[in-house]
């Protein structure tokens, strides 16, 4: 992807989750200066990958499939073995209409995913079987509390305000209908460079040609962009 296409998608991301009325921490806004002028207290943000993501997962055509996501908040997978610690992430997702996130699962994680506003998040589920290939038994799973249940490969359709739980090991596709969807996601610790399982292989983070600088850094841009200055601020 071209850095001025992915600065275009963060602007137009920003406006729209503005006009949703929610509001993301400080440091979404930050650029590169505000990135060098921060040492080890922000340590964090780089360390659980908080921040924006986008991708177009290898297809060349994020309008057709790709997905923006900015990590809010993210513990580390290792307290999960001690049970204690942030045990917990939350990510906001934007999804456009028609556009799709290929199918995947979670080895690890279980989510809550949320149609925050906008128009119907819809979501193609298949159980994986043993070879990590797509089950044929129907799908049953929890929307606020009710048990839904469709055949495999069947869409879940979630209007404005309702949810969805996705265990580990459930394939899931999802795509907005009639209008793009702010999409929350409330889950166990996140973990994108070993956690997912997709069912073709895909690019998970772009190859970025930087034709322009960075209006926002992006979570892969940490180590290029920020890693050198908390080091060199640590050393002091």
């Amino acid at each position: 992807m071209k850095r001025l296409e992915i600065n275009a998608i963060l602007l137009e991301a920003r406006s729209f989750i503005a006009s949703c009325q929610f509001h993301l921490p400080p440091f979404a806004a930050w650029t590169i200066e505000d990135w060098n002028g921060v040492g080890l207290e922000a340590q964090e943000i780089a360390l659980r990958g908080l921040g924006w993501d986008v991708t177009d997962f290898g297809s060349g055509d994020y309008g057709r499939c790709g997905l923006l996501l900015f990590t809010i908040r993210n513990g580390d997978p290792r307290d999960l073995e001690l049970g204690r610690g942030k045990l917990y992430a939350e990510k906001l997702l934007v999804v456009g209409e028609r556009q799709v996130t290929p199918l995947h699962f979670h080895h690890l994680k279980t989510e809550d995913i949320i149609n925050r506003g906008g128009g119907t998040l819809a979501l193609e589920l298949h159980w994986a079987d043993e070879h990590d290939g797509c089950a044929s038994r129907e799908v049953s799973v929890q929307c606020d509390g009710i048990t839904r249940t469709v055949a495999a490969g069947g869409i879940a359709r979630l209007q404005p305000g309702e949810s969805i739980t996705l265990p580990t090991r459930l394939y899931h596709a999802f795509w907005a209908e009639g209008a793009r969807v702010l999409v929350g996601e409330v889950s166990t610790v996140n973990d994108d460079a070993n956690g997912n399982r997709f069912l073709e292989a895909i690019g998970r983070f772009p190859t970025v040609e930087e034709d322009v600088a960075p209006a926002h850094l992006l979570v892969g841009d940490y180590g290029r962009y920020n890693h050198h200055a908390i080091q060199a601020k640590s050393n002091d």
